[in-house]
Parts: C-alpha cells; structure tokens; sequence
C-alpha cells in the first residue's frame, strides 16, 4: 500500500468526495486539498477534519480551473501523491428531450474536466511517485438506461480512457485505478425512487462504502471496484449475454432505475424561479 500522502479530491463539498476525505483525514500524516464550487462547504468541513487541508472553489469546466488546481497545490502542498477524480453530474432526459446540448454538458464535467485537470496534475504525480489516480465513473459505464444515454456515455469514456492510462503510466509510477458505484444516496444522486420503495432499498449503499472502495483502488493499489460488489453482475451480464440485458431492461424496469439527481431539481427550481420573475 502507497500511504496516501498529499490527495487532492474533486467534489468534496458532499456525497461521496466529503466520505472520502473524511476516510482519508483518518491516516495519519495526509494532508488533503479539498475542491468543489461551494467554498463555504468545502471550508467547514476542513475545518472538521484532524489533518492539513487546504481548499479550493473553483467550477472544473471553467477555462483556467485546472491551472488554478495546480498553483494551489504547488503553493500550500509542494506534492501530490493522490488525485481522486470524483467530480459529476447527471441531467436526465431521453435522446430525444435533451439532444447533444445535454450530452455535451453532460461529457464537459464528467470526462472532459477529468482529462484536463489530469493532465495539468500528471507531472506533479509523477514527480511525486510511487503517487495514484483514482477516477469515479459509474456502473452505467458498462450497462446503459433509457434516460441516461448521456450520463453513461460520459462514464463509458472515463472508464475506456483510465484503462489506457493504467498502462501507460505503469513506467512512470502511477498507479491509475478505476471506481464504479451503483445506487449511492447522496445529495446530487439521492436515488428516493428506490430508498423509498423496500423491495429496492437494498439497491442502494452509503457514501462510506464508495469511500473505503476509493481507499482500496487508491492507496490499496486495487485496479477496479464495483460499489456495492454485486453491481459486477449488471456488467458482466452485458458483456456475456447482451440480449439478456436488453430484455431485462427495456419498457418499466429499465425506467425504474433511472432516478432523478440534484441537477434535475437544480434545473426545476431555476425555470420555476425564471417563471415567476417574468410575472
């Protein structure tokens, strides 16, 4: 195991990067860079945490945010040992409803800006290697939804680019593993669909479980992990018998397990108050 050292976390305000750095704050010795939009978030909770942790709000589409990123961290850290890609997003509509302006915003923040803060962090991690980078796509990126196709054409692309990178950065000493949750409840993914209906609850896992498995594929050197586990049969049920995955999941169930996010209710409450100003 790599001790995690300096790790720097996208999407850290809440969810699944907040569980993270809490996982991470429990090592001694780590110091964390903290990143997200919601500065006054991302500034109580390092004020939380028992280890160095500095922070940064900054939007990862904006032009200059991977250069930002990496002054930060050159300026309070010297290092960085682990870059956790957590940061995404999800609006839900069909092909049809959403067209390409939903896919292109859709791969901007969960592929595009993964790319670009990558490659402005890499020679920081090389330098500090043996380092790691963790990138969190999705169990979409192996089986597809109706109402999700951009969602899980973004996740498909990180997860093809981080086994590419895996290998080529083997060389340099930087391990590259790959995350993919299921269900978890979290503010931008609060799944109500499923958490409130018993027979699917148990579908669902906590932001705990993806941070011990970030954990695990970080510093633990594992290439892969599906959270929960058994969400590795959703993938492998669609690489074995692809005609048995459609079938399971055209008409109702397949809809079913398509819920609603924190960027739809975003969206909602944006229209809702344009509406009324226009009164």
């Amino acid at each position: 195991m790599n001790p995690p050292g300096v790790t720097l976390i996208t999407g850290a305000s809440s969810g699944i990067g907040e569980a993270v750095a809490r996982r991470f704050a429990a090592h001694p010795g780590v110091e964390l860079v903290l990143v997200a939009r919601r500065g006054e978030r991302l500034e109580q909770l390092a004020a939380e945490l028992p280890v160095k942790a500095s922070w940064l709000a900054v939007d990862l589409t904006d032009d200059d945010a991977p250069q930002r990123i990496l002054a930060h961290v050159e300026e309070h850290h010297g290092r960085l040992d682990c870059l956790i890609n957590n940061a995404g997003s999800a609006w839900r509509a069909t092909f049809e409803e959403g067209g390409w302006e939903n896919v292109r915003r859709t791969m901007e923040l969960n592929f595009d800006a993964q790319l670009r803060l990558t490659e402005a962090l890499l020679p920081l991690l090389r330098r500090s290697a043996p380092s790691s980078i963790v990138n969190v796509s999705s169990t979409a990126s192996r089986i597809s939804r109706p109402g999700a196709g951009a969602y899980s054409a973004s996740k498909y692309a990180l997860t093809g680019w981080t086994d590419a990178l895996f290998f080529e950065e083997r060389k340099n000493g930087v391990h590259v593993g790959l995350v993919m949750p299921g269900f978890i409840e979290t503010e931008g993914f609060p799944a109500a669909e499923l958490t409130g209906n018993p027979m699917t609850s148990w579908l669902v896992a906590s932001p705990e479980v993806a941070a011990e498995a970030i954990w695990e594929v970080g510093p633990g050197g594992v290439a892969e992990r599906y959270v929960p586990r058994f969400f590795a049969i959703a993938a492998f049920i669609r690489i074995l018998w692809p005609a048995l995955a459609r079938r399971l999941l055209k008409g109702g169930m397949g809809k079913r397990f398509v819920t609603s996010t924190g960027a739809d209710a975003a969206d909602r409450d944006a229209s809702e108050s344009d509406a009324h100003s226009d009164r």
